[in-house]
Parts: C-alpha cells; sequence; structure tokens
C-alpha cells in the first residue's frame, strides 16, 4: 500500500472533529471522508477540511475502494456494528475505546479482528502519554521490583460532564483509560472489581466513582475518578498516578500545573499532553498515537499497543467496578 493511507472518519461529534484536526496534521494520513448522520454538520465539516466524500451512510463509504482506513467516533454503545463491517470490509480500523459497551459485543469485535485483511488499533490514548512510557520502561527494566499497589486520580471540572453523563458514566468513561494503563504496567490480570459511586447532579449516570481492584499476582489498586470539580476549579484535569514495587515507586502527575495562563478572569492550565491545539492542527498524545496506527496500517502489522484484547479486559474490569457499584458486591472476572 503506498503511503499516506487514505481514512475516513465515522462520527463527527466533538471528538470526531479532534481526531480530523490530528488526521491532517499527519503526512502518513490523508483525511479523505467523512461519515455523520447529522447532513449540516457534515456539510459543514466538509467545507473546514476540504473533503469532498461525504457519507450518511457509514456502509457506502467502506464500499469506496479508495478509503484504506476508518476512525470510528461514534459513541461507545454504537461501535459494534460499524466496527465488524469495516473490519469485513478489509479496512484498517482505528476504535475509540471503549472498545464496546457491553463484553459480549468486545469479544464480537475481537473475532472480527482475527479474520480481517485490515489491523484494528484501540484509541487507549493514555498509553502514549510520554510519562507512562518512561514508567513502563522502568517497569520493565526492574528498577521498582514487584508491582504491590498502584493508585490513580483522573479528576475533571463539572463543566465538561452533563451531556457525558447522560450517556457514561465516571468508570467505563475515564477510570478505564488508568484501568488499562494498570493491566499494561503490570502484566497482571484484574481477578475482581469493588466500587462505590456518588451521584451528585441527579444525571442519568452518577458522578463520581470510586474503584478498588484485585489482581491475579495479589497487587491491589485504587482508583479516583471524579466528574464534579467546582466550576472554578483552574485546571481541566487532574491526573495522577502511583505505583508502588517492592524496590522503588514511580509518581506520574499529569496537566495541572505544568503551564498557568492568568487572564482577567481566572488561572487557566490546560491540557499539553493530549491533544493540544498549534495552528489548526491538534499534537500530543493523539498526533503520536494517529501516527503509531498509520505506520502499522501501512506495513500491515498487528498493533502492539492498543490491542484490541488489551482493550477488551479493561472493559470487562470495569463494566464488573460498575456492577459492583450497583449491587454493592465484590465482584469476580474469571
Amino acid at each position: 500500500m503506498s503511503s499516506p493511507l487514505r481514512i475516513g472518519v465515522i462520527g463527527l461529534g466533538w471528538f470526531g472533529e479532534i481526531h480530523c484536526d490530528t488526521i491532517i496534521g499527519l503526512p502518513n494520513l490523508k483525511l479523505s471522508a467523512l461519515c455523520t448522520r447529522t447532513g449540516d454538520r457534515l456539510e459543514a465539516l466538509g467545507k473546514k477540511y476540504g473533503v469532498q466524500k461525504l457519507y450518511r451512510d457509514y456502509n457506502e463509504m467502506l464500499a469506496d475502494p479508495e478509503i484504506d482506513a476508518v476512525s470510528i467516533c461514534t459513541m461507545w454503545d454504537q461501535h459494534t456494528e460499524p466496527a465488524i463491517a469495516a473490519l469485513k470490509a478489509g479496512k484498517h480500523v482505528f476504535l475509540e475505546k471503549p472498545i464496546a459497551s457491553t463484553v459480549e459485543d468486545a469479544n464480537k469485535i475481537v473475532a472480527a479482528s482475527r479474520d480481517s485483511k485490515g489491523i484494528l488499533f484501540i484509541g487507549h490514548i493514555v498509553r502514549f502519554n510520554p510519562r507512562y512510557r518512561m514508567a513502563k520502561q522502568a517497569i520493565d527494566a526492574g528498577r521498582i521490583g514487584k508491582i504491590v499497589a498502584l493508585n490513580s486520580r483522573r479528576n475533571i471540572p463539572a463543566a465538561w460532564t452533563p451531556e457525558i453523563l447522560n450517556k457514561i458514566g465516571p468508570i467505563v468513561g475515564d477510570a478505564i483509560h488508568d484501568t488499562d494503563i494498570m493491566l499494561w504496567l503490570t502484566g497482571d490480570r484484574i481477578v475482581s472489581a469493588y466500587a462505590q459511586t456518588v451521584d451528585v447532579r441527579g444525571l442519568k449516570h452518577p458522578d463520581i466513582g470510586q474503584t478498588m481492584y484485585r489482581f491475579a499476582g495479589g497487587a491491589t489498586a485504587m482508583l479516583e475518578t471524579v466528574w464534579c470539580m467546582p466550576e472554578k476549579t483552574p485546571f481541566d484535569i487532574d491526573e495522577r498516578m502511583s505505583i508502588i514495587g517492592t524496590e522503588g515507586i514511580i509518581h506520574i502527575q499529569d496537566t495541572f500545573p505544568n503551564l498557568a495562563v492568568v487572564d482577567g478572569n481566572k488561572l487557566h492550565s490546560p491540557d499539553t499532553t493530549y491533544w493540544p491545539e498549534f495552528d489548526g492542527v491538534r499534537g500530543g498524545a493523539l498526533r503520536d498515537e494517529f501516527d503509531y496506527f498509520a505506520r502499522r496500517a501501512l506495513a500491515n502489522e498487528q498493533p502492539q499497543i492498543g490491542r484490541p484484547e488489551d482493550a477488551a479486559a479493561a472493559l470487562a474490569a470495569t463494566l464488573a467496578a460498575e456492577e459492583s457499584a450497583r449491587t454493592g458486591n465484590v465482584i469476580r472476572i474469571g
């Protein structure tokens, strides 16, 4: 396959647009098609990016032989059908996390990927955060010994979440990032989950999730996910993780306070890691993630980061945690 990889984006909500902003800045990708059921949105983004191939039905996009790959940014409970259809069509697939909304659907997507000519990459972006990548290197080098405990915090302001909380809760929505990273760093599997939630604003899903995991090797983990930090919180995200080993410890802190901008309103600490924008193009971890996907797809090599099996394991653990929060029971994971 000749470079660049010709890619279409399915799902043009706010993050689908960020995907487009990222793709246009990469020399090994060409944004070639867009798909959404919302006609005016499709027309507006087609003009923004100069894309001529506009579809309201993703099956029509998948039938186009000039499209090599797709990015799927639909809601998590609408991943299964387009992902399987794209894989059956032989396209390379970048599928946003969570891989699906049920373990059964995740397994269907994983199975479809094994029979496809295209590769399947799941967009667990935190694996492309350089701080976590350096932590992984240190752990793999044996610098902290055996991991015995982990804890994480991934908290965001309330202003971000009213609409999101009517679609997905904080454990599957955000703690899945830390769950995936913990699985990656330990190389282990989670065998049980216990969680509690707090409903602050009376939305469809609770605002706060507190989760505990037990790993097969004996390590434990605690994950804090608060989606209702006060409106005047000066940073976009409070993200931290500690990994405690028998011979050392690693502490990761991201976003706040690595940049502070004070204006007439308040102090702001915007994201500088995941998808910062420069001159209309997105950079950071999302750019690195798409570059990795494109290089793997162009070489027709299965990804070693963002594997569908890993994404399915993270989904299973977070869904078990949500079940625990509903029932008050510790949930065993097979």
